[in-house]
């Protein structure tokens, strides 16, 4: 399996589609700062800024597209664009994977990559970060691995399958 220094070294795996998609909705957020700061002033005119709904409103969503631009130029600086892999042996960044759980005996099946793509696909998306994404990170077909689950339940799943993603 992959350490988290390798899963990072291997940066995210996105579709062109999701790289343009992606980069549009920066662009956008980068050029809506003058009107977000325009709208902050005129709250700010108003008044006492102690008692002024908008004014705080308004610095509230300045702070959330603010992030959001941080969190996007930091996902497309690490972003791998390009297709996926052509052929899948082990888990990997933008694979189709098939496993089961533990005393299941249906299986589940989903693309390992951002979930910044999830728009492109029918498929759920893990994110190599996830619990489940990162304890199977190199499995191959056969293996189970245990993660701890975000309720701190130890969940024991098997690799079933792995296969290349077709958008």
């Amino acid at each position: 399996m992959s350490t988290p220094t390798d899963e990072q070294e291997q940066g995210i795996w996105l579709t062109q589609e999701a790289h343009d998609r992606l980069k549009a909705e920066l662009d956008q957020l980068v050029a809506n700062r003058p009107a977000m700061s325009a709208e902050i002033n005129a709250r700010r005119e108003e008044g006492d800024l102690k008692e002024n709904g908008g004014y705080h409103a308004a610095k509230e969503e300045q702070g959330k597209q603010e992030g959001r631009i941080r969190q996007l130029t930091d996902l497309l600086r690490k972003a791998r664009v390009g297709d996926a892999p052509k052929t899948a042996t082990d888990a990997a960044l933008g694979t189709v994977i098939t496993i089961r759980f533990a005393g299941d005996d249906d299986t589940e099946k989903f693309l390992l990559g951002s979930r910044e793509i999830a728009g492109t696909t029918e498929l759920t998306v893990y994110s190599p970060e996830s619990a489940l994404g990162s304890a199977i990170m190199g499995a191959a077909p056969g293996t189970s691995v245990t993660y701890q689950a975000p309720n701190g339940k130890d969940m024991t799943v098997e690799v079933v399958a792995v296969e290349p993603f077709v958008p």
